[in-house]
């Protein structure tokens, strides 16, 4: 009985680290893609017409 216990709770444990990994790289997915978001915007925004970095 003890054994099924102890494999229950690996399970579950196991289930909850998944889970919990999952969030940390859907959080660090969205937090890259808005980074990423603003380096375009930014450095369109610093270029003219030509192509040319302003400066």
């Amino acid at each position: 009985m003890l054994r099924v216990l102890g494999a229950a709770l690996l399970v579950v444990l196991a289930f909850t680290l998944a889970g919990a990994l999952y969030q940390v790289l859907a959080w660090a997915v969205a937090v890259g893609a808005l980074v990423f978001a603003g380096v375009v915007v930014w450095s369109l925004s610093t270029r003219d017409g030509g192509g040319r970095v302003r400066r």
